[in-house]
């Protein structure tokens, strides 16, 4: 079976939306400062945002393994339980970093901020999905989930600092 990151790769407009909205570059895998797991578990950067911040796969495996986002101002979150449900984030709500209290209405009002600047953008992320092969969930499911997942599990994934020892503060509360 072929790897969902080898399949945006081929896929040019899937890279290209992705990259924005999505905020989402396999070209940009490093992360600004030196960081790790408190847990000990291996930690490996694959993806990146225009402002700095790093896509990290955690533990051993493929891309079935948890995400964790690390943004450059100390923040960080696990936000999908492996890759497929990542991209299903970015491609429902590339938003989500903006999201707050995770509310329909909220995410209503981030969306047509979007969609203002984007009126393509429904049509373009169905048709990427198409082409990378996944089932897209309703926008308040996906949300919840980012929630759920930040909140509950990832909770065990704190990402330290490394020269400091010091943990990255949490990009969502519960």
């Amino acid at each position: 079976m072929r790897s969902l990151i080898a399949a945006v790769r081929e896929q040019t407009e899937a890279a290209r939306f992705l990259a924005w909205p999505g905020d989402f570059d396999l070209d940009r895998s490093d992360h600004v400062e030196g960081v790790h797991l408190d847990s000990g578990a291996a930690l490996e950067g694959f993806a990146g945002d225009g402002a700095g911040g790093t896509f990290f796969f955690c533990g051993e495996g493929g891309e079935e393994r948890p995400v964790l986002y690390a943004d450059s101002e100390g923040g960080a979150a696990l936000i999908a339980m492996g890759l497929p449900e990542l991209l299903r984030l970015l491609l429902i709500a590339p938003w989500w970093r903006d999201c707050r209290t995770f509310t329909a209405e909220e995410s209503r009002t981030l969306a047509a901020e979007y969609l203002a600047d984007m009126p393509d953008l429904v049509a373009r992320r169905d048709d990427v999905a198409a082409a990378l092969g996944i089932a897209l969930p309703a926008e308040e499911a996906a949300l919840a989930r980012l929630r759920e997942v930040a909140t509950g599990i990832g909770k065990d994934f704190v990402l330290i600092f490394t020269p400091e020892g010091e943990p990255y503060d949490p990009l969502i509360r519960g």
